[in-house]
């Protein structure tokens, strides 16, 4: 080993030492004891009034200190880069000498310029530090207030060098909201007395859990996909920064020890290179050393994966940055029992401390080697794309501009280069148009993260999966799109400037006979329930039809939304329609007589009046957090529609007759009693909507309220030969049985008000479940069935393959005056797959339709 890496190893070895009781009498029990800190920079149990671990810090409190720290030292500057969803500031610090604090926007372009090859000698290091990306594993955030302090208070040689050589960015909190919730409920189960029992409440947090965001999403599944503000705004700053070293602090199960990366070898994304599992290594030494003398027991190679490029340990691999996880077991509270003793909030504090200190200390040491893999990883991508037999991909979207719109938002904020089309084209087959045609060239920096975005890999090393085995983002939104061979790319006539996806105004015609709308755009729902709420009287079209509009004959198709002037009874209603349209950025056109070119009149039975939905969406314990969040978030955000969430333990006291939806999602129903299935039954046959998601589908089903079938349990298991396996082949079968997030291509049917406003049969749908629907042999009853070779991306065994193959995945009947719907697949799937999204707001509002 290199003198300079003995040096620093040396220096780890006398930075900390063991904690092991319940509390702590300073915040510097958990530093280094061999230097000094500046009086004049506050300790954080100075501004709390205790020290850190007393109790579990709120963001509030970790937003006001941090605010003091900044003012106290000329090493920090500090920033709010955005808000969470309940508008707590998304906190970013800057820690560098006083001298570097003058010069960090040079010192940034400098560094960026490093990237392309710029080997500028006065180049920084650049270090992020993330904490507690899920709310209820608290110490790391709680660490990240003593790193912070440590950073601007402590003196001494190694310290400046650090500071003199790096820029360290540190984000105390990724997930405000969650890590408050989670804050309230353990101290508010804290007494004077600690209680280690693992039966204790304060151990067992209530549904929602302090894990997820506002919307109870997992926040570290969201670095790719973008669906929240905390995550938009730590991905705008990290592009400005692209750090050589990005930090991930969770915690695990409390009889756990500790982790930190590498991890599976085998489950590494295929994209990373194999010289930034070198580097995690070289850096491993430096946490082994600092935890061996504090006598903490770790591992490293097991467990957690590194493939997913959408979780913050994985996401920077694909940048040229090196990751690392760290996973500590959790107190889940303030003292909790486990197999290795009494395991107190500080003692977890302490090794995310110890760690954090120890990357300072590795990354210093092996900063040449840093730079050197950064630099070279840009090199090597630009010959990868060099090599590839693809030039890029052609994304295509005509009717739903803003499905199109969200996903090239995304691509957008990953700095991914688009073009579009300086005139139409021909290719393969297809005809892409430049209005609606956007051209995405391999050529670029982000070379890898667009492989693995555009991904259709079914087959893998390693087929066991931490998280989803796929992410493809044109499947998830549904948009067409067509690879461009290397010897076709000159016939690709690239523009810089990319299409127009908005609408025209509407300019609506004061006194037209009716107003109308097309269904085909993602906003319709938005547009819909905002007339409705407003108190507008609208009918639906259960087919298509050509009307006379003031802008000549137009060809609307099945789903459609009408406004007839005849029901009309709120003043300024033709406003209210100008000006919700404008919102939704949908063109609404002026009708100019009820009779019609082709298909039904608008004032035909066929025409039905749609009310405003009343949803009632089942959560609590029971149900999956993740599933109802899913569903809350898209109504909320996507269609403005108030869903009022109830306990399922609540269900019994619930006037089911003031709701005209239930929505269900994953989640076990067999704690509901007699009465209330009855009360449930009795409410469908009167007219009520139960959509059903995954377990519920299954447990609908089981009441012979959804006319579909499921395979058992025992049924799947029988599909696997376990003959020959060994004790050994536990996990691989276990892997082999489970579906973790794959793509699989449902064949529509357009013709069913559930699917109108699709215009291809072809749709992918996201699967995390090994639920098997039978093939429903009934008609008019499938909505959705799986292809014979059902698998489009991602990891699916080929014996659950052949189980899913013609199956049934989104089924439909009615039962009484009422509707059930079912279906196998996470519509909503973490906010982002707009392409099954839509059957959900088509549950909602175009049931009635099932009628004609």
């Amino acid at each position: 080993m290199h003198r300079l890496h003995y040096f620093y190893l040396l220096i780890m070895l006398v930075l900390v030492t063991p904690i092991g009781v319940a509390q702590v009498s300073s915040d510097l029990d958990y530093l280094p004891s061999d230097i000094q800190y500046d009086p004049k920079v506050p300790k954080p149990e100075a501004v709390l009034g205790y020290p850190v671990g007393t109790w579990h810090v709120r963001h509030d409190q970790i937003v006001n200190y941090l605010y003091k720290l900044a003012d106290s030292s000329d090493r920090v500057s500090i920033e709010e880069i955005g808000r969470s969803h309940e508008q707590r500031p998304i906190l970013l610090l800057t820690f560098s000498s006083a001298a570097n604090q003058k010069n960090l926007s040079a010192l940034r372009q400098t560094h960026l310029a490093a990237l392309e090859g710029n080997k500028a000698a006065n180049a920084p290091l650049v270090l992020w530090m993330g904490y507690s990306v899920h709310g209820n594993e608290p110490s790391g955030a709680n660490a990240g207030l003593l790193v912070a302090y440590y950073l601007a208070a402590a003196q001494g040689e190694e310290v400046e060098k650090l500071l003199d050589e790096a820029v360290i960015l540190l984000e105390p909190a990724l997930n405000p909201d969650g890590l408050s919730r989670f804050a309230q409920w353990a101290n508010m189960h804290k007494g004077l007395n600690l209680v280690s029992d693992p039966n204790h409440r304060e151990h067992w947090e209530d549904w929602p859990s302090g894990r997820t965001n506002h919307y109870w999403f997992d926040l570290n599944r969201d670095w790719l996909l973008l669906t929240h503000p905390e995550s938009r705004a730590r991905i705008a700053k990290f592009h400005e920064w692209r750090p050589q070293v990005l930090t991930d602090f969770h915690e695990m199960g409390t009889n756990s020890t500790f982790f930190f990366q590498p991890g599976i070898p085998s489950r590494k994304n295929p994209w990373t290179p194999d010289a930034n599992v070198d580097l995690t290594h070289a850096l491993g030494k430096f946490h082994a050393a600092a935890l061996d003398k504090t006598g903490q027991l770790y591992f490293t190679q097991e467990s957690f994966d590194d493939f997913y490029y959408g979780k913050g340990s994985t996401y920077p691999d694909a940048m040229g940055s090196v990751g690392i996880l760290f996973e500590q077991a959790s107190s889940r509270g303030h003292l909790q029992d486990s197999i290795h003793g009494p395991l107190s909030f500080p003692a977890t504090i302490q090794n995310q401390v110890t760690t954090s200190l120890s990357t300072f200390a590795g990354a210093l040491a092996n900063a040449k080697a840093l730079k050197d893999y950064q630099r070279g990883f840009a090199a090597e991508t630009a010959r990868l794309a060099d090599k590839d037999e693809l030039s890029g991909y052609l994304l295509s979207e005509s009717q739903d501009k803003s499905r199109f719109q969200a996903l090239l938002d995304i691509l957008r904020q990953h700095k991914i280069q688009l073009h579009g089309l300086s005139k139409d084209l021909q290719l393969d087959g297809k005809k892409f148009s430049s209005d609606s045609t956007v051209f995405v060239p391999l050529d670029q920096p982000q070379y890898r993260l667009l492989k693995s975005i555009f991904s259709t890999r079914t087959s893998f090393q390693d087929n066991t999966f931490y998280d989803v085995s796929n992410w493809n983002l044109p499947l998830a939104f549904n948009i067409d799109y067509l690879p461009v061979a290397r010897s076709n790319w000159r016939k690709v006539p690239i523009s810089d400037t990319l299409p127009t996806l908005t609408s025209s105004p509407s300019s609506l015609k004061e006194g037209a006979y009716a107003y109308a709308f097309s269904w085909q755009d993602s906003k319709a729902p938005m547009l819909l329930q905002s007339l409705l709420e407003a108190g507008i009287k609208v009918k639906v079209a259960g087919g298509a039809f050509t009307a006379t509009t003031t802008q000549g004959s137009v060809a609307f198709a099945a789903g459609s939304i009408v406004v007839p002037r005849a029901l009309q009874q709120p003043a300024n209603w033709v406003a209210s329609i100008e000006k919700f349209s404008k919102a939704a950025d949908i063109k609404v056109w002026s009708i100019e007589s009820g009779l019609t070119a082709q298909g039904s009149d608008l004032g035909s039975r066929s025409m039905m009046v749609l009310e405003t939905p009343k949803l009632l969406l089942v959560g609590g314990v029971g149900t999956s957090q993740y599933e109802v969040g899913e569903v809350w978030h898209y109504l909320d955000q996507h269609v403005g529609l108030p869903a009022t969430i109830v306990d399922m333990d609540r269900l019994s006291r619930i006037t089911l007759s003031d709701y005209s939806h239930i929505v269900m999602v994953d989640g076990d129903y067999r704690q509901l009693d007699d009465k209330l299935v009855d009360r449930i039954q009795d409410w469908i046959k009167q007219g009520g909507v139960l959509i059903a998601q995954k377990g519920a589908a299954k447990w609908a089903s089981q009441q012979e309220w959804l006319q579909a079938s499921f395979l058992s349990d025992k049924e799947i298991s029988a599909a696997f030969d376990t003959s020959q396996l060994s004790f050994a082949d536990q996990e691989a079968l276990q892997g082999k049985q489970r579906i973790a997030g794959a793509v699989l291509a449902g064949n529509v049917d357009l013709s069913h008000p559930l699917a109108f406003g699709y215009d291809n049969t072809d749709v992918a749908f996201l699967r995390n479940s090994n639920l098997v629907m039978r093939a429903n042999a009934k008609p008019f009853i499938q909505v959705s069935g799986y292809s014979q070779k059902p698998l489009r991306a991602g990891y699916v065994s080929d014996e659950m393959q052949k189980l899913l193959a013609g199956s049934s995945n989104l089924v439909a009947n009615k039962l009484g005056k009422g509707k059930v719907i079912g279906t196998t697949d996470n519509l909503t799937f973490r906010g982002y797959w707009y392409g099954t999204s839509r059957f959900l707001s088509n549950a909602i509002y175009l049931a009635p339709l099932m009628d004609n």
